[in-house]
């Protein structure tokens, strides 16, 4: 346990609350609804039990209820009344505010039922747009902040892909009902960013499509081999981090040169390294996206 964040700084909760630092000094002056510590040096922290306390504070104040009414509550009433409020609304910010305080923890098993308990209402697909993206959006900021360390990161994206692949599972036991398109998701050489990656081969294969997935760094050379046995072939990567900005248009005049001796084959790119492609010159066999939504609407 000699892992978990027990303390928080004033800026640590704000990003993690989305309420900025100045309002929640106001809220502990006036309403006296948190109570820090303080450091030897005077700076204020907080504890795990003060950052669930403002968390639901946070989802109360962004639902109507106004902050000195919040206030006025016993304290030991606040998570009912945010179990109440998730019961007859189904509000996605507390489900995010679970799995955050899951990562913070590293406890998987709130993870899962915070999980099963959304399953109740609502199909993966959906827990995915409406809750693991803003999630994961979210987590970038807090990394890019030092809110969280590259373990808290990897702890909760690596039990996001586990749903991702036993959702998957669901699909792949039945055969492919569309083939006219082969899809063959894949990263290339030296990438290693799969969580989008992994959830588009969701998309493909609930759509009733074959999709050979290659996975994390994947050299090109290997991509001629799906090319000897399927026409049709739509290969689909997700650019994060690799190729850079430098090199990302000779990496689509090497791929343009080993795919025409093939049949037609498409290539569909997104990721934060596609926005230095210059749409304009690219070969008519390649399509950039900005988002998952687009290339799921594509599909």
């Amino acid at each position: 346990m000699n892992n978990i964040k027990k303390r928080f700084s004033i800026r640590d909760l704000e990003n993690l609350s989305g309420i900025k630092a100045h309002t929640i000094r106001i809220w502990e002056k006036r309403y006296e609804l948190l109570s820090p510590e303080r450091t030897s040096t005077n700076i204020r922290t907080y504890s795990l039990s003060s950052l669930q306390k403002l968390l639901n504070i946070t989802l109360l104040y962004n639902h109507g209820h106004k902050i000195s009414k919040i206030a006025k509550i016993p304290e030991q009433n606040i998570p009912d009344m945010v179990r109440e409020m998730v019961a007859s609304n189904s509000v996605k910010s507390h489900s995010i505010n679970a799995f955050k305080l899951s990562m913070l923890h590293f406890d998987q098993a709130l993870f899962m039922k915070t999980f099963n308990d959304l399953s109740k209402d609502k199909s993966f697909h959906e827990i995915f747009k409406e809750v693991f993206i803003p999630l994961m959006n979210e987590m970038g900021v807090l990394w890019q902040t030092d809110t969280i360390s590259p373990a808290h990161e990897h702890f909760i994206t690596n039990l996001v892909k586990q749903k991702i692949v036993v959702n998957t599972e669901a699909f792949q036991t039945l055969e492919p009902q569309r083939n006219d398109k082969v899809f063959v998701p894949y990263l290339p050489d030296n990438e290693i960013h799969e969580i989008g990656l992994l959830y588009l081969n969701y998309e493909i294969v609930r759509r009733g499509y074959r999709s050979i997935y290659l996975g994390q760094s994947v050299p090109m050379d290997n991509l001629n081999e799906v090319l000897k046995y399927f026409n049709g072939v739509h290969f689909l990567s997700y650019f994060t981090v690799v190729p850079t900005k430098d090199y990302i248009e000779k990496y689509i005049e090497d791929f343009q040169a080993f795919a025409s001796k093939f049949e037609n084959p498409k290539l569909w790119l997104l990721g934060h390294q596609v926005q230095y492609l210059k749409n304009k010159q690219l070969p008519e066999f390649v399509s950039t996206f900005t988002s998952i939504d687009e290339v799921v609407n594509q599909l």
